[in-house]
């Protein structure tokens, strides 16, 4: 869903979410990975996901170029966290100012990214997804999930 998101506000896709969930399979990749051409089609006519066909396109681009990485690595988990250096990174902001669109990790994983032949992943987009996925934690330090967050790592 990040990559949906570029561009556009993340309540748009968050509103979106239970249309991304029935037309892209549960975001099971295998299954992604094989839509067609008619169901691609189909997927554009529905208003409940964003109906940008180079979007589209790409989300199906990018399960199939997932399952590569999970062939290769043993798991997606094992090849993305190699970015952090196996760990979380605990920032100590104290303010969300100081959070960076990007940085050098997800400018990285990007580059990789798009050298495997991924699409729509921006730096942004990538340092958006490392932080959903814990590889990143930006709570500001007087956030009431700051503490929490930063024992899991």
């Amino acid at each position: 869903m990040e990559g949906a998101q570029a561009g556009l506000s993340w309540s748009t896709i968050l509103n979106k979410r239970e249309g991304y969930r029935k037309n892209f399979s549960d975001f099971e990749a295998a299954k992604v990975a094989r839509f067609t051409t008619k169901r691609i089609e189909k997927i554009l006519l529905d208003p409940g996901v964003v109906r940008n066909r180079l979007k589209v396109l790409a989300a199906v681009n990018n399960a199939r170029r997932f399952l590569e990485i999970q062939k290769e690595f043993g798991s997606f988990d094992q090849y993305i966290w190699r970015f952090v250096g196996g760990k979380p990174i605990v920032n100590h902001r104290k303010s969300t100012k100081q959070i960076p669109a990007t940085t050098r990790e997800s400018d990285a994983l990007s580059k990789d990214l798009i050298q495997r032949g991924f699409k729509f992943v921006g730096s942004t987009v990538m340092y958006a997804h490392m932080q959903a996925c814990g590889l990143v934690n930006d709570h500001v330090v007087d956030c009431h999930r700051y503490e929490p967050t930063s024992k899991m790592c």
